[in-house]
């Protein structure tokens, strides 16, 4: 099989929309009819539901590793690759909620993690140190994407760089509005009711 067609395979595994099945199964109606209407954890934690947000960003993060170990296991590291970013396409643009999803952030991580663990890791600690120190999550994401290409120089293949380059430039598309109300200090910290 073409290493691209393994794209096809992490969009379908990508495209699971985890924070809004959650939240619908525990009561709480459409998350995206709340906040910023956004499918992922952070919006769910507007819920004051601290274990779905949670459990929507375990999901969301091992529907990434998923794709990417799967096919990593059937095809091999350039189908990993490619499944990895389909599985971040598919939590963006999702066929089931008319390619209206998430902002990619937990699913990236496990994307990377997957594809390799040190920049993943290496990421991770940087939105973990920025989400403490300023308690905007998007803040962190942007800031841990914008250097997991440097991590992935020092640490990985030219592969997972490319990766890893692509995802940030997604990331920060999908985090337009966030940029600017970072820039009008408008931007809302981590656990605020929209």
């Amino acid at each position: 099989m073409r290493p691209e067609l393994y794209g096809v395979l992490g969009y379908l595994l990508g495209a699971t929309p985890f924070g809004l099945l959650l939240t619908r199964a525990a009561g709480l109606g459409d998350i995206r009819a709340i906040g910023s209407g956004n499918i992922g954890a952070t919006n769910v934690l507007r819920t004051g539901r601290k274990g779905l947000a949670a459990a929507t960003l375990v999901l969301d993060a091992l529907k990434g590793a998923a794709a990417v170990g799967i096919a990593m296991g059937i095809g091999g590291a350039e189908p990993a690759l490619w499944a990895g970013l389909g599985a971040v396409f598919g939590h963006l643009f999702p066929v089931w909620l008319r390619f209206k999803g998430g902002k990619g952030v937990a699913t990236s991580y496990g994307v990377l993690f997957a594809a390799a663990w040190p920049v993943g890791l290496a990421a991770g600690a940087v939105w973990l140190v920025v989400a403490g120190l300023a308690r905007r999550s998007s803040l962190a994401a942007l800031s841990s994407f914008a250097l997991a290409p440097l991590f992935a120089i020092v640490l990985a293949n030219t592969g997972i760089v490319k990766l890893a380059l692509v995802i940030a430039v997604l990331v920060f598309i999908r985090h337009h509005a966030n940029i600017r109300r970072l820039l009008a200090g408008t931007e809302p910290r981590i656990g605020h009711k929209a």
